[in-house]
């Protein structure tokens, strides 16, 4: 997701001489405990639904290309990152090679080839399996396997991020799985698989305790080298509060994209280190455009001047955020330091709602036809920084006339897919509160474009416009960056002008850990792109 970015935290477990929940808090030197706030729902590298699930699946699979702690690309299971410079992508960007890495084997021991790379597109497009988006994929035409260790990407059109986005860094990554063990299967939705996964990657699956704790051991056969911890276990604790708990008693030994809260609240905890990390993260409150009455631009331009949005950036990041104009933030090339967010305008408000027919009743509250303004505004169960901005926002909406009712869902009822009753994906909400990180490229079409409403992408608002489309569309049929970047800078203003979303704060990923965790420097879109070099 990024898959619709979750607030993950942290913790591991690990056999006698390791603590439990209750027991001693002291963990031996070469195992990591990693608690996180979502009960996952599988371990399928192309099924996940939600960013706990694709960090666990980062430790598990492995992409063709990843981002170094300087967002540079490198090589992961490809041997060489291709580009036009070194021929690997053709001059007309229609061909990409990739030159596969020798020697590397899946955790049972069989041979990675170029066989699995193709495989792994055929299911990411088999219609039958529950991918959450297909952004990207879609653009391949055709995979050719010349021999075991090249695979040839021909594309359908020029995909400027193509190389950032088939299995790279995407705000949607997605890993490469083993066609030896799946291709049987006519889909993978259900499977033994996803319960118990094989990958190439530096951890493989141990175990799982299903609402308790996953538990991963390290792969000696590591095409990078063998881990240097022995074992993770990732604790599901799904409430912040406990995990903020666990971190102050040293139960927990790593907690990930916490709260500004718990950041605030750690400061001088005892043997606690806070770690802020530049990031392409947005926070918002998404409205579902294609929902009556939220397919009136007047109420959402009406909605977005309501909202204080420096307010709630002052009062609930605590210095790990900044007021956002839309959803590409400073940590991209493509952003715009011009672009001016929404001002926040109560009376402007108050007249737009007049203006759309939504009048103020004896009561103050907004009435059309007969009608309530009455908003269902959902959030993830467990987060305090949602509760908080469900309270802001309930509020700041009732002083102009809005009536905005909150409902909280555990987050795989949140986040499934559309084909699974999702509340974002089946569009069953009228606001939502929603934090995303993107990926490694500015690309964000899989969020706004119309072709992205799910289960096509992630455009869970179902905001369509022909302009953003063809802004888009510019954005993406070139390797110009100049082109590109001002493409995403009117991409940026019709967000703006057509309010799909109040978008509140940009925002650093936030790790508490314990001091003695070496080498841990998550790149802004993935925490275990180097797990295989953690040390304690």
């Amino acid at each position: 997701m990024k898959v619709l970015r979750v607030l993950l935290a942290v913790a591991i477990l690990a056999g006698s001489a390791s603590c439990s929940r209750t027991g001693e808090t002291t963990a031996p030197s070469d195992r990591l405990r990693i608690a996180i706030n979502i009960n996952p729902t599988n371990l399928n590298g192309i099924l996940q639904q939600n960013t706990m699930e694709s960090f666990v699946d980062g430790l598990i699979f492995d992409n063709l290309v990843t981002l170094d702690a300087q967002h540079r690309e490198v090589p992961d299971l490809a041997a060489e990152v291709p580009t036009v410079a070194n021929g690997d992508i053709g001059k007309d960007g229609l061909t990409i090679r990739y030159r596969l890495r020798h020697g590397v084997t899946w955790h049972d021991g069989a041979p990675f080839t170029s066989r699995d790379v193709k495989f792994s597109w055929q299911a990411i497009m088999n219609p039958a399996n529950n991918v959450v988006s297909r952004r990207g994929y879609d653009q391949v035409a055709s995979v050719d396997t010349p021999d075991p260790h090249t695979v040839v990407f021909r594309m359908k059109r020029l995909f400027a991020p193509a190389v950032d986005t088939i299995f790279g860094e995407s705000d949607t990554p997605l890993r490469i799985l083993p066609a030896h063990l799946l291709a049987k299967y006519p889909n993978l939705n259900q499977i033994p698989f996803n319960a118990a996964p094989v990958g190439t990657g530096p951890f493989k699956f141990a175990r799982w305790e299903r609402g308790d704790r996953i538990v991963l051991s390290a792969n000696p056969s590591y095409f990078r080298g063998a881990p240097k911890l022995r074992e993770i276990t990732l604790l599901i604790i799904l409430d912040d509060n406990t995990i903020e708990a666990q971190v102050r008693s040293h139960e927990v030994d790593l907690a990930m994209e916490v709260p500004a809260t718990m950041y605030r609240d750690l400061a001088d905890a005892p043997g606690v280190v806070r770690q802020l990390v530049s990031a392409p993260v947005f926070n918002a409150i998404e409205f579902n455009a294609a929902r009556p009455p939220l397919d009136d631009v007047r109420l959402r331009r009406a909605l977005v001047m309501a909202i204080d949005r420096a307010g709630i950036t002052r009062d609930d990041t605590y210095g790990t955020g900044t007021v956002a104009s839309a959803d590409l933030s400073p940590f991209y090339w493509a952003y715009d330091p011009s672009l001016e967010p929404a001002p926040y305008d109560p009376s402007a408000a108050r007249a737009l709602l007049d203006a759309a027919g939504w009048r103020a009743g004896a009561d103050g509250m907004r009435v059309r036809n007969g009608q309530r303004l009455s908003l269902q505004l959902v959030y993830g169960q467990g987060n305090a920084i949602g509760r908080a901005i469900v309270a802001q926002v309930q509020q700041m909406l009732r002083k102009a006339g809005v009536d905005v009712q909150a409902k909280s869902y555990d987050y795989a009822t949140l986040y499934a897919a559309a084909e699974s009753g999702g509340i974002l994906n089946g569009g069953k909400f009228d606001l939502a509160v929603y934090s995303w990180v993107s990926g490694a490229d500015p690309d964000n079409a899989s969020q706004w474009a119309c072709n992205a409403i799910p289960p096509a992408g992630n455009n869970i608002s179902r905001y369509c416009s022909p302009k953003m489309d063809a802004a888009q569309r510019l954005a993406l049929s070139t390797f110009d960056r100049s082109v590109r970047t001002k493409a995403y800078h009117d991409v940026e203003s019709l967000l703006v002008e057509d309010a799909p979303a109040a978008f509140l704060y940009y925002r650093s990923l936030v790790y508490v850990r314990v001091p003695d965790l070496k080498n841990f420097t998550p790149n802004g879109t993935s925490e275990g792109w180097n797990a295989q070099e953690w040390n304690r």
